[in-house]
């Protein structure tokens, strides 16, 4: 090896690497693939091998790469504890924790989770991140956040290393403004057929069990929006726009908040709730707090 290494070049070269190609980890770091791809020649170049080899239209490890990636491996993980260990020292001031939540949660249970960390103890400096889950995961994978919340756990298919946390779960209510209450049958669920309802839409995993359920029970809505941000959803539905489905844990806020009533509830849906981190075994304090007061309090294990 020539020269000392970049290391941003070789958090270029583990990101390809474990996402497959540079299509994608351009994607996840919002850069160009030429750029990616540039970065990676240099790193090369200091090395004196090649890293990749093309098979097809993707890239496969070379010997060296696969040597390289190992002790890639281990250096960003130990970069993650040292920055978990910083984080969960005694500094002067609050320390910093930054919480990534998936748009599709509703931000009163967003809050309610993550409430326990901010009566530690040792105060916190909170920084919120909203947006898609994969987005999220991507900044899990380069520390720039702590946890994410989110209603789908984690799999195998996600080229990040992460674990999940399962907080608990929740039936759902079905609310509307007390106009669109009125008109409404007694007899929930079926007082839905043909009455207007408001949805997520169809990217979040709650959608596909609300349709499911629906179909199952051979009710027919009829669709007046759909939405990405839940928080826009209740807004609409407090106009009066359409009937809409939150988690029965936070029935109250959502009737005093939005001046909605409950048209019925069911537990025949249930949406979970996760925290991701890059811990297996929850170590740092904030993110104990949050699971432990999820379980004890929120979703009452």
């Amino acid at each position: 090896m020539r020269d000392t290494l970049n290391y941003k070049h070789l958090h270029y070269f583990w990101l390809v690497a474990h996402e497959g190609s540079i299509a994608k980890a351009s994607e996840k770091l919002h850069i160009t693939p030429q750029t990616i791809s540039g970065q990676i020649s240099l790193l090369e170049e200091r090395i004196g091998n090649d890293l990749f080899e093309k098979v097809g239209r993707g890239l496969r490890l070379t010997e060296t790469g696969r040597l390289v990636l190992r002790y890639a491996d281990e250096i960003f993980e130990l970069g993650r504890e040292l920055s978990d260990v910083l984080r969960g020292a005694p500094v002067l001031g609050p320390a910093e924790f930054i919480v990534g939540a998936a748009s599709a949660l509703p931000k009163t249970i967003v809050y309610k989770i993550i409430e326990p960390a901010l009566n530690m103890q040792h105060e916190v400096s909170l920084i919120s991140r909203e947006g898609p889950v994969d987005a999220l995961l991507a900044d899990l994978s380069i520390h720039k956040v702590d946890l994410v919340l989110s209603d789908i756990p984690i799999t195998n298919a996600v080229s990040v290393k992460a674990y999940n946390h399962l907080l608990g779960e929740s039936g759902l209510s079905c609310f509307a403004s007390p106009r669109l209450t009125r008109t409404l049958k007694k007899d929930f669920p079926y007082s839905l057929n043909d009455a207007p309802v408001l949805l997520p839409t169809p990217q979040y995993a709650i959608r596909s069990l609300i349709d499911d359920w629906l179909y199952e029970k051979n009710i027919h809505p009829l669709v007046s929006g759909q939405f990405d941000d839940s928080a826009l959803m209740k807004v609409f539905g407090q106009a009066g726009v359409g009937v809409f489905f939150m988690s029965s844990t936070i029935e109250e806020e959502i009737c005093h908040n939005f001046n909605v009533r409950v048209v019925g509830r069911t537990d025949e849906i249930k949406q979970k709730y996760f925290a991701i981190s890059a811990e297996r075994k929850v170590k740092h304090p904030a993110v104990a707090a949050i699971c432990d007061g999820a379980r004890r309090s929120l979703f009452g294990e």
